[in-house]
């Protein structure tokens, strides 16, 4: 199975923006759509964004507008910019298959946390 490794999380302000790259093991071209999670402490893995082969995105009602998820098959990697950060959206965030049949196991993810 594919496995996915994220990169580019840290600490910034509010306000401030982040690009978070997703680098997969082998080829995404077979995964439909590619997602993004993440999981504050204490609480559930949360739904975040997702972009099919085609282009296709859709995202979670808390970062809609403020967060753009792309994809390079070429470079098998998936990217969450994500701007006008705030403090909520402190978390772990992960990516993976969206769909549970063609997901691997879940990374390490990377640390993002918004403060002053």
């Amino acid at each position: 199975q594919v496995q996915f490794v994220e990169s580019g999380g840290g600490l910034v302000q509010p306000g401030g923006s982040l690009r978070l790259s997703c680098a997969a093991s082998g080829s995404i071209l077979s995964i439909y759509a590619m997602g993004w999670y993440r999981q504050a402490p204490g609480k559930q893995r949360e739904y975040v964004a997702v972009i099919t082969g085609g282009g296709s995105t859709n995202y979670a009602d808390s970062v809609k507008g403020r967060f753009t998820v792309s994809r390079d098959n070429a470079k098998n990697t998936v990217y969450l910019q994500m701007n006008n950060l705030k403090p909520e959206d402190t978390a772990v965030y992960y990516c993976n298959a969206a769909a549970a049949t063609q997901r691997g196991s879940w990374g390490q993810g990377t640390q993002v946390t918004v403060s002053s």
